[in-house]
Protein backbone atom coordinates (compact mmCIF):
# COMPACT_ATOMS: atom_id res chain seq x y z
CA UNK A 1 0.00 0.00 0.00
CA UNK A 2 1.68 3.22 -0.90
CA UNK A 3 0.74 6.04 1.46
CA UNK A 4 0.44 9.99 0.45
CA UNK A 5 -0.49 12.01 3.37
CA UNK A 6 -2.42 9.40 5.42
CA UNK A 7 0.57 8.16 7.31
CA UNK A 8 1.44 12.04 8.34
CA UNK A 9 -2.35 12.01 8.67
CA UNK A 10 -2.51 9.33 11.26
CA UNK A 11 0.51 10.07 13.01
CA UNK A 12 0.14 14.00 13.18
CA UNK A 13 -3.35 12.88 14.86
CA UNK A 14 -2.21 10.03 17.51
CA UNK A 15 0.60 12.38 17.90
CA UNK A 16 -1.13 14.13 20.79
CA UNK A 17 -1.79 10.18 22.55
CA UNK A 18 -5.20 10.26 22.29
CA UNK A 19 -7.02 7.27 24.73
CA UNK A 20 -9.92 6.46 22.78
CA UNK A 21 -10.14 6.22 19.20
CA UNK A 22 -12.80 6.06 16.65
CA UNK A 23 -12.88 4.63 13.30
CA UNK A 24 -15.51 4.97 11.40
CA UNK A 25 -15.80 3.87 7.23
CA UNK A 26 -18.81 2.86 4.80
CA UNK A 27 -18.68 0.58 1.98
CA UNK A 28 -17.54 2.72 -0.37
CA UNK A 29 -13.91 3.61 1.19
CA UNK A 30 -13.57 0.50 4.01
CA UNK A 31 -11.27 1.62 6.70
CA UNK A 32 -9.40 -1.21 7.30
CA UNK A 33 -6.17 0.03 6.40
CA UNK A 34 -6.32 2.28 9.24
CA UNK A 35 -6.41 -0.65 11.73
CA UNK A 36 -3.51 -1.94 10.50
CA UNK A 37 -1.55 1.38 10.15
CA UNK A 38 -2.46 1.84 14.01
CA UNK A 39 -1.79 -1.66 14.91
CA UNK A 40 2.00 -1.69 13.45
CA UNK A 41 2.08 1.81 15.00
CA UNK A 42 1.02 0.74 18.55
CA UNK A 43 3.83 -2.75 18.23
CA UNK A 44 6.22 -0.59 16.67
CA UNK A 45 6.97 1.73 19.44
CA UNK A 46 7.10 -1.41 22.06
CA UNK A 47 3.80 -1.34 23.20
CA UNK A 48 1.33 -4.46 23.85
CA UNK A 49 -1.52 -4.96 21.60
CA UNK A 50 -5.18 -6.85 22.43
CA UNK A 51 -6.72 -7.40 19.06
CA UNK A 52 -10.67 -8.76 18.96
CA UNK A 53 -11.29 -10.27 16.12
CA UNK A 54 -14.84 -10.01 14.85
CA UNK A 55 -14.32 -9.36 11.17
CA UNK A 56 -11.10 -11.63 9.97
CA UNK A 57 -8.57 -14.64 11.21
CA UNK A 58 -5.60 -14.17 12.73
CA UNK A 59 -3.76 -14.90 8.95
CA UNK A 60 -4.98 -12.55 7.57
CA UNK A 61 -3.63 -9.48 9.93
CA UNK A 62 -0.64 -12.23 10.07
CA UNK A 63 -0.52 -11.55 5.93
CA UNK A 64 -1.42 -8.17 5.76
CA UNK A 65 0.95 -6.76 8.48
CA UNK A 66 4.00 -8.95 7.18
CA UNK A 67 3.92 -6.86 3.66
CA UNK A 68 3.99 -3.66 5.32
CA UNK A 69 7.11 -4.75 7.45
CA UNK A 70 5.77 -6.37 10.85
CA UNK A 71 5.48 -10.19 11.95
CA UNK A 72 2.31 -10.68 13.96
CA UNK A 73 3.53 -14.33 14.75
CA UNK A 74 6.10 -13.21 16.14
CA UNK A 75 4.83 -10.99 18.29
CA UNK A 76 2.01 -13.08 19.45
CA UNK A 77 5.15 -15.57 20.85
CA UNK A 78 6.52 -12.87 22.37
CA UNK A 79 3.57 -11.89 24.50
CA UNK A 80 2.79 -8.51 23.09
CA UNK A 81 0.20 -9.82 20.73
CA UNK A 82 -2.97 -11.41 22.48
CA UNK A 83 -5.27 -12.04 19.92
CA UNK A 84 -9.06 -12.75 20.25
CA UNK A 85 -10.36 -14.98 17.73
CA UNK A 86 -14.50 -13.64 18.08
CA UNK A 87 -15.64 -14.62 14.51
CA UNK A 88 -17.95 -17.19 16.23
CA UNK A 89 -18.36 -15.20 19.24
CA UNK A 90 -21.21 -16.51 21.88
CA UNK A 91 -23.42 -14.39 21.95
CA UNK A 92 -26.12 -16.76 22.58
CA UNK A 93 -29.75 -16.24 23.69
CA UNK A 94 -30.85 -12.26 24.34
CA UNK A 95 -30.63 -12.42 28.13
CA UNK A 96 -28.27 -12.99 30.56
CA UNK A 97 -26.19 -15.69 28.41
CA UNK A 98 -24.89 -12.10 26.25
CA UNK A 99 -24.32 -10.13 29.09
CA UNK A 100 -22.08 -12.89 30.90
CA UNK A 101 -20.54 -13.87 27.86
CA UNK A 102 -19.41 -9.95 27.46
CA UNK A 103 -18.49 -10.16 31.10
CA UNK A 104 -16.28 -13.39 30.49
CA UNK A 105 -14.51 -11.13 27.86
CA UNK A 106 -13.77 -8.33 29.57
CA UNK A 107 -12.22 -10.76 32.18
CA UNK A 108 -9.68 -11.29 29.68
CA UNK A 109 -8.70 -8.64 28.57
CA UNK A 110 -7.86 -7.36 32.27
CA UNK A 111 -6.13 -9.74 32.55
CA UNK A 112 -3.67 -9.68 29.70
CA UNK A 113 -3.71 -5.82 30.83
CA UNK A 114 -2.58 -6.79 33.87
CA UNK A 115 0.23 -8.94 32.98
CA UNK A 116 1.31 -6.39 30.63
CA UNK A 117 1.59 -3.61 33.36
CA UNK A 118 3.61 -6.02 35.80
CA UNK A 119 6.12 -7.40 32.53
CA UNK A 120 9.64 -6.44 32.20
CA UNK A 121 10.10 -3.06 30.21
CA UNK A 122 6.20 -3.04 29.90
CA UNK A 123 5.03 -0.77 27.31
CA UNK A 124 2.15 1.28 26.14
CA UNK A 125 -1.03 -0.97 26.03
CA UNK A 126 -4.15 -0.48 23.15
CA UNK A 127 -7.46 -2.77 22.93
CA UNK A 128 -8.80 -2.97 19.26
CA UNK A 129 -12.02 -3.96 18.23
CA UNK A 130 -12.50 -5.11 14.63
CA UNK A 131 -15.28 -4.18 14.84
CA UNK A 132 -18.40 -3.30 17.20
CA UNK A 133 -20.87 -3.43 14.32
CA UNK A 134 -20.14 -7.21 14.51
CA UNK A 135 -19.90 -7.18 17.69
CA UNK A 136 -23.33 -5.91 18.20
CA UNK A 137 -24.67 -8.51 15.90
CA UNK A 138 -23.53 -11.14 17.86
CA UNK A 139 -24.91 -9.87 20.55
CA UNK A 140 -28.30 -10.00 18.59
CA UNK A 141 -28.55 -6.82 18.72
CA UNK A 142 -28.50 -5.92 22.53
CA UNK A 143 -27.23 -2.25 22.41
CA UNK A 144 -26.82 -1.83 25.58
CA UNK A 145 -24.91 -4.95 26.11
CA UNK A 146 -22.06 -3.53 23.62
CA UNK A 147 -22.44 -0.15 25.08
CA UNK A 148 -21.73 -1.98 28.77
CA UNK A 149 -18.70 -3.85 27.33
CA UNK A 150 -17.64 -0.41 25.86
CA UNK A 151 -17.78 1.03 29.20
CA UNK A 152 -15.73 -1.52 30.88
CA UNK A 153 -13.36 -0.73 28.63
CA UNK A 154 -12.93 2.31 28.63
CA UNK A 155 -12.28 2.35 32.57
CA UNK A 156 -9.05 0.57 31.13
CA UNK A 157 -7.85 3.94 29.93
CA UNK A 158 -8.24 5.76 32.48
CA UNK A 159 -7.35 2.52 35.11
CA UNK A 160 -4.70 0.87 33.81
CA UNK A 161 -2.92 3.84 30.94
CA UNK A 162 -4.22 1.82 27.99
CA UNK A 163 -5.92 3.04 24.93
CA UNK A 164 -8.94 1.74 22.91
CA UNK A 165 -9.30 2.04 19.22
CA UNK A 166 -12.50 0.88 17.86
CA UNK A 167 -13.91 0.59 13.74
CA UNK A 168 -17.49 1.26 13.13
CA UNK A 169 -19.48 0.71 10.08
CA UNK A 170 -21.28 4.45 9.76
CA UNK A 171 -22.86 3.61 6.92
CA UNK A 172 -25.14 0.81 8.39
CA UNK A 173 -27.08 2.90 11.11
CA UNK A 174 -29.87 4.53 9.56
CA UNK A 175 -31.36 7.89 11.94
CA UNK A 176 -33.31 5.79 14.36
CA UNK A 177 -30.54 3.23 14.94
CA UNK A 178 -27.43 5.88 15.69
CA UNK A 179 -27.33 5.21 19.55
CA UNK A 180 -24.04 3.49 19.41
CA UNK A 181 -22.45 5.44 17.06
CA UNK A 182 -23.17 8.60 18.29
CA UNK A 183 -21.90 7.01 21.90
CA UNK A 184 -18.70 6.27 20.40
CA UNK A 185 -18.51 9.76 19.02
CA UNK A 186 -19.19 10.68 22.70
CA UNK A 187 -16.45 9.10 24.30
CA UNK A 188 -14.28 9.48 21.34
CA UNK A 189 -10.83 11.64 22.47
CA UNK A 190 -10.36 11.14 18.89
CA UNK A 191 -12.54 10.04 15.59
CA UNK A 192 -10.79 8.89 12.11
CA UNK A 193 -13.47 8.68 9.43
CA UNK A 194 -12.85 7.33 6.15
CA UNK A 195 -15.08 8.77 3.27
CA UNK A 196 -15.03 8.80 -0.60
CA UNK A 197 -13.58 11.38 -2.71
CA UNK A 198 -16.10 14.20 -2.60
CA UNK A 199 -15.36 14.67 -6.30
CA UNK A 200 -16.32 11.51 -6.82
CA UNK A 201 -13.59 8.31 -8.13
CA UNK A 202 -10.22 8.90 -9.53
CA UNK A 203 -7.88 6.05 -10.88
CA UNK A 204 -5.84 4.42 -7.81
CA UNK A 205 -7.11 6.32 -5.10
CA UNK A 206 -9.18 5.54 -2.42
CA UNK A 207 -10.25 8.36 -0.89
CA UNK A 208 -9.84 10.37 1.62
CA UNK A 209 -9.43 10.19 5.85
CA UNK A 210 -10.49 13.51 8.09
CA UNK A 211 -9.16 13.16 11.48
CA UNK A 212 -11.18 14.89 14.37
CA UNK A 213 -9.55 15.88 17.68
CA UNK A 214 -12.86 16.25 19.98
CA UNK A 215 -12.50 19.50 22.60
CA UNK A 216 -15.19 18.42 24.17
CA UNK A 217 -14.50 21.25 26.91
CA UNK A 218 -14.65 23.90 23.90
CA UNK A 219 -16.93 22.43 21.79
CA UNK A 220 -14.35 22.15 19.35
CA UNK A 221 -13.72 20.35 15.94
CA UNK A 222 -10.46 20.39 14.44
CA UNK A 223 -10.80 18.88 10.87
CA UNK A 224 -7.70 18.08 8.62
CA UNK A 225 -7.99 15.53 5.34
CA UNK A 226 -5.17 13.73 3.27
CA UNK A 227 -5.57 11.37 0.64
CA UNK A 228 -4.81 8.15 0.38
CA UNK A 229 -3.60 5.66 -2.70
CA UNK A 230 -3.90 1.81 -2.95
Amino acid sequence: MEEYGGGNLLSEAMGSGPRVVVVEDCVEAPAAFVLHLLLKRALAGGGAVALLALAQPFSHYDRVLRKMGCNLSLHRKNGRLHFFDLQAFPGGPKGGAISDAFFRLYGDIQRVVDANRIAEHAGQFTVMIDDVSLLEVAAHGSVDDVLDFLHYCVTLTSEMNCSLVVLIHEDIYSSEGVGLLLHLRYIADLVIRAAPLSTGLAIDVHGQVSSFPLLVALANIITRIGVLHL
